[in-house]
């Protein structure tokens, strides 16, 4: 099974873009991320032409997580991530897919820091370390998938002196990284690419994608149950060059089911 991420950033705004590349790289489950489409405007009817049945949690202006699959209806399980109920960003939302669990997330940039934005980005690590720890003791094969918001290394994102006060890249960003691994987790791009740079994100500004000076944010993290059936990964590089596209470029995984 082939099972994708993308940061989107705009569904409606990309969608020409989202459907060439899923009638190319014909993945079978799809997370995305920063629909930035209130609920009522997600394009569900496109995408069900395209082959996709769609889960998705909408909001306003930012934000937005989808899961679509061509493989069966996504068995929704959740829909926020659980230890803040003041929490109104639509950030998380969790599908069972042909047996796996699969967690679609889009974490909290949390720039500028310090600040407010830094310590609801903590605050959101907090959880997610907390609930990925219970889905652990759980049991069972699950992904963890989506825009992490966090450079886990130095290996990570092109010039790294140019990070060190950055969200992405403080040291309690990448401490929490650090800890799901610690968990258990198996960072399925590392696992593949243990030294080579991969970068999954650029910005639009600087000619970012022309340096490849990117970074690496889209992650997969697989549990204990559904790693040794892990056989390849990828991202679309190409999907960046694309006229009107995202700053992200889609990360794939295969699995054996």
């Amino acid at each position: 099974m082939k099972i994708a991420t993308y940061n989107v950033n705009s569904i409606n705004a990309r969608l020409p873009v989202v459907l060439r590349w899923l009638e190319e790289s014909q993945p079978d489950v799809v997370c995305l991320q920063e629909l930035k489409a209130i609920q009522e405007n997600f394009p569900e009817a496109a995408l069900l032409e395209a082959g996709y049945q769609s889960i998705w949690h909408g909001q306003k202006s930012w934000n937005g997580v989808a899961i679509l699959s061509r493989v069966g209806l996504p068995e929704e399980t959740c829909r926020v991530l659980p230890g803040d109920p003041d929490d109104v960003h639509s950030r998380y939302i969790e599908a069972k897919i042909n047996g796996i669990l699969i967690g679609c997330l889009y974490l909290p940039n949390g720039n500028p820091a310090p600040g407010p934005k830094f310590d609801y980005k903590l605050s959101w690590m907090d959880r997610l370390l907390s609930y990925a720890e219970g889905l652990l003791k759980q049991g069972g094969p699950v992904i963890l998938t989506g825009d992490f918001n966090i450079i886990p290394t130095e290996s990570d994102v092109y010039r790294p002196e140019r990070w060190v006060k950055d969200a992405l890249f403080r040291p309690e960003s990448r401490a929490v990284f650090k800890a799901l691994i610690e968990q258990g987790w198996t960072d399925a791009i590392r696992q593949i690419y243990p030294d080579q740079t991969v970068y999954t994100y650029w910005d639009y500004f600087r000619n970012a994608f022309g340096r490849d000076a990117g970074m690496r944010i889209d992650h997969f993290l697989l549990s204990p149950e559904v790693a040794p059936q892990l056989r390849t990964a990828g991202v679309d590089r190409d999907v960046r060059g694309w006229v009107k596209t995202s700053d992200h470029a889609p990360v794939w995984i295969e699995v054996e089911t």
